[in-house]
């Protein structure tokens, strides 16, 4: 085995590169960001993937923009599916060959929280705070997967293993959004309190925008409004049945909701935008607490907000110093008037992803389809990166072996022939 392993890094503000990284192995080395405390930990649990697939998140672009306070050196990455290639000493139920899913909450299974199917908030993988993530600033240093082998801690407890294989090569553009996207989006909603004929409000057209209106719809919702301020993104979100507001051109939300409804207010919202969001109307600039007090604006007195969009407690671009600590000047007391119910932090993805993977391979879902899922190499990473970062309607899927461009083309190639 060929013991080479390239990844994307983070170079500092504005700059990722791909390089090569040290093949990994059943133990957490020192590097970028890990935690003293975290060095050296063993983890015959685990296993060692071939990344098939690694996505671009908007989580990622937070950390490339300089936003937060994440080393340079740091190996990007925590949306990962892959092949099993070596298994730990501890590991029963996985095996060599199987495909899984990762969820990007790494979780132990064995703590408190864990058990409470609170894995967004596990307390034995993070010396920092609840909670742990691959890739990631301030979660614990566990090296990212947007490379071509990773290693997966707690792999039986963790990971979602596919059960055909050759099924989920086939789908593996929707199979890989279940490691974060998908439930993210999905949580949002479901969150929110979305059923049947709810009237819904996402903020934000992004990829986790786009998959909480498409969980919106699997929910029963009879109307889903997603607001952005870019006109591609939106366009993006009609293509599978959305209702739009172009928030660059408006400063009214609740009056356009009311040209869609008829009333200037939603059941539900979800707010997939976070700390980096920006004020509506023409010439708007940052503004944080911008979407949190809109979506409690225009959502119904006992309604419920999702809030899956990111929030820190340190950013160095912030627009103030409170804002630099994550403080926002957020009108609690509208909500509290309004007895709003809010759930916000880390999905606990493996709440969702068993039946969400059903949904996909049964093609009810079709989350690839809703969040123009694009395949690039590993070498177009950082082009990736850029193009994404100015706001395409696009959720890039690193591809690191050819394995899914492989198929496709063999797929095409026997249509070709039929």
């Amino acid at each position: 085995m060929s013991l080479s392993n390239r990844a994307v890094v983070y170079k500092g503000p504005g700059k990722v590169a791909v390089e090569n990284i040290e093949y990994p192995d059943l133990v957490l080395r020192d590097g970028p960001g890990v935690n003293p405390l975290n060095v050296g930990r063993k983890c015959d649990h685990g296993v060692i993937l071939k990344v098939i697939a690694t996505n671009i998140c908007g989580s990622d672009q937070h950390m490339v923009r300089g936003r937060t306070t994440a080393p340079s050196g740091l190996v990007l990455g925590h949306e990962i599916t892959g092949e099993v290639i070596e298994v730990g000493s501890d590991v029963e139920f996985m095996k060599v060959g199987d495909i899984v899913s990762v969820p990007f909450n790494i979780a132990c299974g064995r703590c408190r929280n864990c058990k409470s199917q609170d894995t967004h908030i596990c307390t034995n993988v993070n010396p920092d705070r609840p909670g742990s993530a691959y890739g990631y600033v301030d979660m614990g240093g566990w090296v990212g997967g947007q490379s071509e082998y990773v290693m997966v801690p707690y792999a039986d407890f963790q990971l979602l293993k596919f059960p055909d294989k050759e099924q989920a090569l086939d789908k593996i553009q929707d199979l890989t959004m279940l490691s974060d996207i998908f439930p993210t989006g999905f949580h949002g909603a479901f969150s929110a309190g979305v059923g049947i004929g709810s009237t819904v409000y996402v903020a934000g057209a992004g990829p986790v925008g786009l998959a909480a209106a498409h969980s919106a719809q699997l929910l029963g919702a009879s109307v889903v409004i997603v607001g952005d301020l870019i006109e591609e993104r939106l366009e993006q979100a009609r293509s599978f049945g959305c209702e739009t507001v172009n928030l660059s051109k408006h400063d009214r939300l609740g009056e356009q909701i009311e040209q869609i409804l008829g009333v200037p207010e939603v059941d539900c919202a979800v707010d997939a935008v976070g700390f980096e969001a920006s004020g509506h109307g023409p010439g708007s600039g940052e503004a944080p607490a911008t979407v949190l007090n809109s979506v409690m604006t225009v959502t119904r007195a006992g309604g419920r907000l999702g809030i899956p969009g990111l929030y820190v407690t340190g950013d160095p671009g912030g627009i103030d110093d409170d804002a630099k600590e994550g403080t926002l000047k957020i009108r609690i007391g509208l909500g509290w008037a309004k007895a709003h119910h809010f759930v916000t932090g880390q999905t606990p993805v493996m709440k969702y992803h068993e039946f969400l993977m059903k949904a996909i391979l049964s093609e009810k879902a079709q989350i690839a389809k809703a969040v123009n899922a694009t395949v690039i190499s590993l070498d177009e990473a950082p082009s990736g990166y850029e193009v994404f970062d100015k706001g395409a309607a696009k959720k890039f899927i690193i591809d690191p072996h050819g394995v899914i461009r492989k198929r496709t083309a063999a797929a095409k190639d026997a249509i070709k022939m039929s």
